[in-house]
């Protein structure tokens, strides 16, 4: 039976077992196999499945909780950003396209941790934000909610995502607005080149 640690582009965990390219984690969200609770602080990262050889045991009592994300396009929609520590590379590309988008100097981890909690979930809660933007300014690897579910914009196309992975393709609007999952922080940095890495199937 697949394990209560997949995050969907919504930012739900959820129990499916869909292969993952990443991991990374919210804080200690476990009591035995089961999470509990949805975050435990504003730190939410993104991390290299392995690093220096690095391993440890999933579901360990006070200790993280382990997530896993389809692709990095996931993982920013969901409110991730990069480790600093096991993706320095990634880490320092992605603070320099916020700071370059957003014309601010370079952030510090805390500065970014605090302005994606406050774009990725309603204070207090863990009710999802979701922010309206102009189809024509979306850059690849954001991701939109759909009638049909939570889609990556690629191209001139999305691509439905779903629990077994990337699925259907349609058109995507040239007008009007979309209703964004991914935090604006994180679609500015990736309007601004930061190569988030998305799964082949969404092309």
């Amino acid at each position: 039976m697949p394990e209560q640690n997949r995050v969907t582009p919504d930012g739900e965990i959820v129990a499916i077992p869909l292969r993952c390219a990443w991991t990374g984690n919210r804080g200690i969200l476990h009591d035995g196999h089961r999470i509990r609770r949805f975050h435990a602080g504003d730190l939410w990262i993104t991390c290299a499945l392995d690093f220096r050889g690095r391993w440890s045991e999933q579901w360990l009592p006070h200790h993280f909780t382990w997530l896993y994300f389809h692709d990095e396009a996931v993982s920013l929609a969901a409110g991730h950003r990069p480790c600093g520590e096991c993706r320095r590379g990634a880490y320092l590309t992605y603070r320099d396209a916020w700071a370059d988008a957003l014309s601010v100097p370079p952030p510090s981890a805390k500065q970014m941790n605090r302005q994606l909690h406050g774009e990725r979930i309603v204070r207090g809660t863990h009710t999802r934000r979701v922010h309206a933007m102009p189809w024509r300014e979306l850059p690849d690897g954001v991701f939109v909610r759909t009638a049909t579910g939570p889609a990556v914009v690629v191209d001139d196309h999305l691509t439905t995502w779903t629990p077994a992975g990337y699925g259907a393709r349609r058109r995507r609007p040239r007008r009007g607005e979309a209703e964004v999952l991914t935090p604006p922080s994180s679609v500015a940095a990736l309007r601004a080149g930061y190569p988030a890495q998305l799964d082949d199937e969404a092309r």
